[in-house]
């Protein structure tokens, strides 16, 4: 019997060794294999490299995303011209030069504006139509700036030369994003447009606030809200109805976000950081009530370990003069250099 079991044992190792190696095989073929996909280049919004993007009518052509309406096709309400896609033929066009900081240097970033868009845009009717009980909301007005389909094509340039710009890198995009909207010169529109019976004060779109390089803090949210959109993050705007005044979430950490609500703050009148909404305005205005949050997307989110997070701590310990604000006060001019911070929200 002890011979028996003897002559057993080796059969056993055998068996072991044989699923040893099968294990040690399946790990090496996921490692190479992981190692070989991960390798695959893609463009800035995840387009593999030789194929065109949902977004027509972009390709990406060597990480970079180019017009090739020829190859990609024109969404159904546009036709191509050469390899763009247009609403009309012959379009009166004109450069605007966006001017956003990055690495503690001022940059700029061209995009084509058209007469004929704008034109449309600003024809676009601003009223809904609700039926029956159906109770109108500020979201519903934002949604439909945000979302109407011909701004939407004509703005995506924009958001392709974003990404183009760091095709690697989400968060970077992100912060080239807010940075442009944030140095769009602040400017209230002279328009007038009816609602319900009254003249009002006439709301741009975010084609628009593009065609004139100018914004107030709505017009500018819904701007950096569309752009941020399309780049494929979680959005909200923050609508302070005591301050009349507001501002964009981004989806990030819990622990990082405004009142818990799951998006962190930013500002979109001026250069700011993101989370600081310790600022003080002109006119020592502070923002102190709870605002409405109006969901307009889900996506991704910001990262846990971002130096904004630090940074905004910073500077509201030296807005506030505590301890930790005298001590890091030397700070103050760096931060200023590298986001390109203002007066407006001054110290006092």
């Amino acid at each position: 019997m002890e011979n028996l079991n003897q002559q057993k044992h080796p059969q056993y190792i055998w068996i072991i060794l044989f699923i040893v190696l099968v294990l040690v095989l399946v790990v090496l073929y996921l490692a190479l294999s992981k190692e070989k996909f991960g390798g695959i280049p893609v463009c800035g919004d995840g387009t593999i490299y030789g194929e065109c993007s949902s977004d027509k009518p972009y390709y990406c052509q060597e990480k970079i995303l180019i017009e090739n309406a020829l190859t990609c096709g024109c969404v159904d309400f546009l036709e191509n011209e050469g390899n763009s896609c247009v609403l009309e033929e012959n379009m009166t066009s004109k450069n605007i030069v966006l001017k956003y900081i990055s690495s503690k240097e001022e940059k700029e970033i061209n995009f084509m504006a058209y007469d004929e868009i704008n034109n449309y845009v600003l024809d676009t009717p601003r009223t809904i139509d609700y039926m029956g009980s159906e109770t109108p909301s500020r979201a519903d007005f934002k949604l439909k700036a945000i979302n109407e389909e011909i701004q939407r094509e004509m703005i995506l340039s924009l958001v392709k030369k974003i990404q183009n710009l760091e095709p690697n890198d989400k968060v970077q995009q992100v912060r080239i994003a807010i940075s442009i909207v944030q140095n769009i010169p602040y400017g209230a529109s002279d328009k007038k447009q009816s609602f319900v019976g009254q003249e009002v004060e006439y709301s741009r779109y975010p084609y628009e606030v593009l065609y004139e390089n100018q914004g107030i803090c709505g017009e500018k949210s819904l701007l950096l809200s569309f752009l941020l959109k399309e780049l494929g993050y979680g959005v909200s705007i923050f609508y302070f109805a005591e301050e009349n005044h507001e501002v964009v979430g981004i989806k990030c950490p819990l622990s990082k976000s405004f009142y818990g609500s799951g998006y962190c703050f930013v500002e979109t009148d001026r250069p700011s950081i993101i989370t600081d909404s310790s600022m003080v305005f002109e006119g020592e205005v502070k923002l102190k009530s709870e605002p409405e949050v109006i969901l307009i997307s889900d996506g991704l989110s910001l990262p846990k370990n971002m130096y904004e997070y630090r940074d905004a701590k910073t500077l509201k310990n030296i807005r506030e003069k505590n301890l930790l604000g005298i001590l890091n006060f030397w700070k103050f001019k760096g931060l200023k250099e590298k986001y390109g911070l203002v007066e407006v929200y001054n110290l006092e």
